[in-house]
């Protein structure tokens, strides 16, 4: 390459989006909100000021690991061919000049780094005029991202492009002069869908609950049960990436969910800040269909579990709670959505049921920091040594909501529902069994970090609701 430089010794870098799969003013959003929920209200007083102090305020705010970001391998590989041929390589950012300079210093690759001050936002031509002024007309490369870039490009002696749309890439070729076009990363509708969390759905089917349980299989309460459903799959859809956007440092910290869709930066934080309220308000639509009561529901739905995402994750116990609580909501929505009444006995075992799954979450998070020899779970208020006490509250629970189920198989309502009734009574030898090996799995460490999610493509689990199944439908038949 030492051959190829030409007269342009220098080779500007940009950062958000370029150098990173990922976007620092919205990093530095996101992880100052998950610090202090009142981080809008301040970020709108500081925008008043300008862009520049709006960077410099919330990335005082945030808390960056500059070793965690998405790096765009294809830049960096650009980066040290230009240097190794003798070349300088610099930073160059509409970011704040503070983490410019971290990410900078964590690389060891730039001969300089510039950022804005909190006064001067560097980006467009604001950019193009510093790095004039700095290295001449035509005197630099540069590589960068966005149409922002076009007047840094047109003054640039060489202009590359990181994973630039085709008609971004059109707009650059127009300009003339060196044109390079670095590839883009993967990602696309597969990384929009993945970030959705479609199999996280499945514990959406609660909202039919009261349908089966009640044996109510109209078409009118079917339509209503599968739009109940539909909204809390898009409300829910919204609420995992909030939680995947306040969860960013935590997420690229843990061997597995580093590489979601978010904390991977497979898909652009920009995308993934401006898709959750598309996903409430889509929700809230579909909700508005089952009357106002239903919204109700919903928006209690998302408040609670944004609460959770923000503050009751981090409180020991409360956590698991608040999880259990979100599980029986689905049900509780279902009987709102259809207007079947539900059987307290379906409720309080509901509670105790998912106070046992959400424990078993907990149980598995701590087994794997257990295994990595991390002393707490990250983002979370548990230690290693709370282990023992979390997977005993996991199997209490889990019994207790055994023996609530088999109180309600004797209850006079039962009787009259099913014609063998005592069939019924297979169900509890299931469940018994089945959270039991739930236990001890999770204890051995073959837990995922959803036992909802873990349940559907285990074996065993299989086999245990298809029993369950059969239970149920043996009861019915006359």
């Amino acid at each position: 390459m030492k051959d190829d430089l030409g007269k342009c010794r220098v080779l500007v870098v940009d950062l958000d989006g370029t150098l990173i799969h990922s976007d620092m003013l919205f990093e530095s959003f996101w992880s100052a909100l998950g610090r202090d929920w009142r981080t809008p209200f301040a970020a709108l007083r500081a925008l008043a000021t300008g862009r520049a102090a709006l960077k410099r305020r919330l990335a005082a705010a945030a808390d960056h690991d500059p070793a965690a970001l998405p790096y765009n391998g294809a830049v960096l590989d650009y980066a040290r061919n230009w240097r190794s041929a003798g070349g300088r390589v610099v930073l160059v950012s509409a970011a704040d000049d503070g983490l410019v300079q971290r990410v900078a210093a964590h690389l060891g690759l730039f001969d300089e780094a510039h950022g804005s001050d909190g006064q001067r936002n560097l980006k467009g031509p604001a950019k193009s005029r510093f790095l004039t002024e700095r290295y001449g007309t035509k005197g630099y490369a540069y590589i960068g991202d966005s149409r922002a870039d076009l007047p840094v490009w047109k003054s640039a002696g060489r202009a590359v492009t990181a994973g630039a749309g085709r008609g971004l890439r059109r707009q650059v070729d127009g300009l003339g002069g060196r044109i390079e076009h670095l590839p883009a990363p993967e990602g696309g509708a597969w990384a929009i869908l993945r970030a959705l969390r479609p199999h996280q759905w499945l514990k959406n089917i609660l909202v039919f609950m009261p349908m089966l349980a009640g044996h109510h299989f109209s078409t009118a309460v079917a339509l209503q049960s599968a739009l109940a459903f539909l909204s809390f799959c898009l409300v829910a859809s919204c609420v995992y990436i909030l939680n995947d956007l306040l969860d960013l440092t935590a997420d690229r910290a843990h061997p597995r969910k580093c590489r979601r869709p978010l904390a991977s930066g497979a898909l652009p934080i920009r995308l993934g800040t401006a898709m959750a309220p598309a996903l409430l308000f889509a929700g809230l639509a579909v909700a508005l269909t089952l009357g106002p009561l239903f919204v109700l529901v919903m928006l209690g739905y998302f408040i609670l579990t944004t609460l959770y995402s923000l503050w009751l994750k981090r409180l020991v116990v409360a956590d698991i709670c608040t999880l259990a609580v979100l599980y029986t909501t689905r049900i509780l929505a279902g009987a709102v959505a259809t207007g079947l009444p539900l059987s307290v006995w379906i409720l309080a075992f509901a509670i105790f049921f998912f106070l046992s799954l959400a424990a078993v979450k907990r149980q598995a998070e701590l087994v794997d920091s257990a295994v990595r020899g991390q002393l707490s779970a990250a983002g979370r208020g548990y230690h290693a040594d709370d282990l023992t006490l979390v997977a005993q509250m996991a199997t209490a629970a889990g019994y207790v909501s055994v023996l609530v189920m088999a109180l309600y198989l004797n209850s006079p309502a039962v009787q009259e529902i099913y014609s063998r009734p005592s069939v019924l009574w297979g169900i509890c030898l299931v469940l018994l069994y089945w959270i039991s090996n739930m236990v001890m799995v999770t204890h051995r460490g073959g837990m995922d970090d959803d036992p909802v999610v873990y349940a559907v493509k285990d074996r065993t689990s299989q086999i245990c609701i298809l029993l369950v199944i059969a239970c149920a439908v043996g009861a019915a038949l006359t």
